[in-house]
């Protein structure tokens, strides 16, 4: 097996993982496992989708792509990917056992030490082609290092105020911030923008880029908000949000003269994943211009199911949409296999329908209906729907992976 393809295998292992975890939290609504502590077990689900599906699988698509193939092939890429697998498996371990304590910390800061030698490494290796896709990765390289500032604030917080103090949970939200808005997405965009064969209009690409760079700086002050009595505060995420509404209308109007042709160019799965993707990503904008309204900002972060509901619509929805897609067009993954296929369609479907039940059922607290008959019950069945797709779609890529070893 090469090494490429024993690195997606290793991130497919962690989001099944990740989702076992978010299942099993689901089960405990319902049936309440002594032995299991569900705050511990949520930190090791959130640690291992963003830390061992996300990075990992950004990893391998960022080396594949924009890493020249003379230097990808360097040992020090394998070496430092099985180092930072190495820092994930402590931390599914370390996590359900103890929570945030002395090894999940350790575990967690080995990971972003790892996380600064890859940044170097790209940004020694990078092709030095400076396209619209080289330009947004590097951009959310070094969103990635500035939103660690805030992990390095926890030490720092906790013991000098204790972890109820709201420069704790400000450092948290800082960190999620730019990891999400700032690393995540525009690297997503950007192995998005790498499948474009035709060139990007520049002048549109700028308006954007410039855009996006002041709107996730600006709707950094959104969370802030939360922990801050500022009204000031909100009116600069007011501004942030317009803006990236703005920066997405350029993003569009950049592709629109090429989406025909990259349309004709998918398959049936891909065209869904990238649909789905694109779909989320439209609503994640909506619910952000949403937040303008201030009763609806100050539900939003208090009533559990709509950040849940927020955070599954911007990793499964947009991140893993987006990854799925490219890993399609690619061919990294068989579009062809009937396996595939179905777990696509049983993963979309445990996605759009967990994400209408957190969202209705938000909406129920936020008018005082209190909660949906059989909601619990409903959500567990919908949640195995996304375990059992993923289950397919790993399968179906070992499958392949040994029709290709025999052929």
């Amino acid at each position: 097996m090469n090494s490429q393809k024993a690195w997606i295998l290793c991130c497919f292992f962690n989001f099944l993982i990740a989702c076992v975890f978010g299942l099993l939290m689901r089960f405990m609504y319902l049936f309440p496992l002594d032995f299991l502590n569900y705050s511990f077990l949520l930190h090791a689900h959130s640690h291992v989708a963003m830390l061992g599906w996300v990075y990992l699988i950004v990893y391998v698509l960022v080396v594949h792509f924009f890493i020249p193939k003379e230097k990808s092939l360097k040992p020090i890429y394998n070496r430092l990917f099985w180092l930072t697998e190495f820092s994930v498996i402590g931390m599914m371990i370390a996590f359900p056992i103890q929570g945030y304590a002395l090894f999940s910390i350790i575990f967690s800061t080995i990971h972003i030490l790892l996380s600064y030698v890859f940044c170097r490494l790209v940004w020694k290796d990078i092709s030095t082609d400076k396209s619209p896709s080289q330009r947004l990765l590097l951009l959310s390289i070094l969103f990635m290092i500035l939103s660690t500032c805030g992990v390095w604030c926890l030490g720092p917080a906790v013991s000098t105020l204790g972890k109820q103090n709201a420069f704790y949970q400000i450092a948290i939200q800082f960190f999620l911030h730019f990891q999400f808005n700032g690393w995540f997405i525009l690297a997503i965009l950007a192995l998005f923008l790498k499948q474009f064969q035709n060139k990007i209009d520049e002048v549109k690409f700028k308006k954007f880029y410039f855009l996006i760079i002041v709107s996730t700086l600006l709707t950094v002050c959104f969370p802030l908000r939360w922990f801050i009595e500022n009204d000031f505060l909100s009116y600069i995420n007011v501004l942030g949000v317009l803006i990236q509404l703005i920066a997405f209308i350029y993003f569009y109007k950049m592709l629109k003269p090429q989406i025909t042709v990259f349309k004709n160019g998918l398959n049936k799965t891909a065209k869904l994943v990238y649909g789905l993707a694109l779909f989320s990503l439209f609503l994640k904008v909506v619910i952000q211009l949403l937040t303008i309204f201030p009763n609806l900002a100050e539900v939003s972060h208090q009533i559990r199911n709509f950040v849940i509901g927020f955070i599954h619509l911007t990793n499964l929805g947009i991140i893993t949409g987006f990854l799925f897609g490219i890993l399609l067009q690619n061919k990294m993954l068989s579009a062809n296999s009937e396996i595939l296929k179905a777990g696509m369609k049983c993963f979309i479907l445990g996605y759009i329908s967990t994400e209408v039940l957190l969202f209705l059922q938000g909406w129920f607290f936020f008018f005082g209906k209190g909660t949906l008959s059989a909601y619990f019950q409903s959500i567990l069945i919908f949640s195995i729907l996304l375990v059992f797709g993923l289950a397919l779609i790993m399968g179906s890529f070992i499958n392949k992976k040994q029709e290709s070893i025999s052929s």
